[in-house]
């Protein structure tokens, strides 16, 4: 890709943001956001706002790039001619969202098809955005703007570490993650996608999770792979079709976090 078709995508990519930012805006802890449960066993919510972001996104994908293929969590799948395809997740944690937290975000990835080629995390009531792409990562927000950069640290008795549920997915994968956590300096919980841009920033150092989708994770991707950071699967191979996701900060970091996770003890 020349570097007149990376502006034009990463100028789409802003575009995107700023369009699902109005709309996930209009409902947040306001009336009238339509609640629906996507479950018969559980709770796994979706709102009015998630639609109507997405298919502001998707509208202005078909206007601008209709060859590019569309993956989103609401309106499922478009095939690409193109070679492109955008992953959407028009608000990563809906029940922070419907909660009234602000650690919900907006996604979007791009997948050339071997890999993510860039990605946004951006919290619209915060106001903040973090995109990574094209050899740089950047931010802008309240604090203002900058470099995106991953943290140094490589022991895990110096790592944060952070994870959405607990649970973080099966028993099996619960113990793992206890297991590996019991040797971090600090574990939180609960931040849903400002999780991955908080490790992008240096602010915290390794997160583990279990049972993403594509849409989950390919935006996180492209900004802390940019940032110097690592995503892999548990297992060490590629993270952007979900699963078992290691986020780390370091080579170091994500080795013995990796370790920690295999072990049989």
């Amino acid at each position: 890709m020349d570097s007149a078709q990376q502006q034009e995508v990463m100028a789409l990519a802003h575009e995107l943001a700023d369009a699902a930012r109005q709309e996930t805006l209009r409902y947040f802890r306001n009336g009238g956001l339509e609640t629906a449960n996507k479950l018969a066993d559980g709770f796994d919510p979706v709102t009015v706002a998630d639609r109507a972001a997405e298919r502001i996104m998707r509208d202005l994908i078909e206007a601008k790039r209709p060859d590019d293929g569309i993956l989103g969590e609401e309106f499922g799948n478009k095939d690409s001619a193109s070679g492109l395809t955008w992953v959407l997740d028009p608000i990563d944690g809906t029940r922070g969202y419907i909660s009234g937290t602000p650690t919900w975000g907006t996604l979007i990835g791009l997948h050339d098809g071997a890999g993510v080629i860039l990605g946004v995390i951006d919290q619209p009531y915060i106001g903040e955005r973090f995109v990574g792409g094209f050899g740089a990562a950047s931010f802008k927000g309240p604090h203002g703007e900058g470099a995106l950069r991953t943290s140094g640290t490589k022991a895990l008795a110096e790592a944060t570490i952070f994870s959405t549920f607990p649970e973080v997915g099966t028993e099996a994968e619960g113990r793992a993650f206890h297991g590996l956590a019991r040797q971090c300096q600090l574990t939180r919980y609960g931040m849903d996608c400002y999780a991955y841009a908080l490790l992008a920033a240096g602010q915290i150092d390794l997160i583990v999770e279990a049972q993403l989708h594509p849409y989950d994770i390919q935006g996180p991707i492209g900004v802390i792979e940019a940032a110097g950071g690592i995503v892999t699967s548990w297992q060490g191979g590629a993270a952007d079709q979900g699963g078992q996701i290691i986020a780390a900060a370091t080579p170091e970091l994500h080795a013995a976090a990796m370790n920690a996770l295999n072990s049989d003890g």
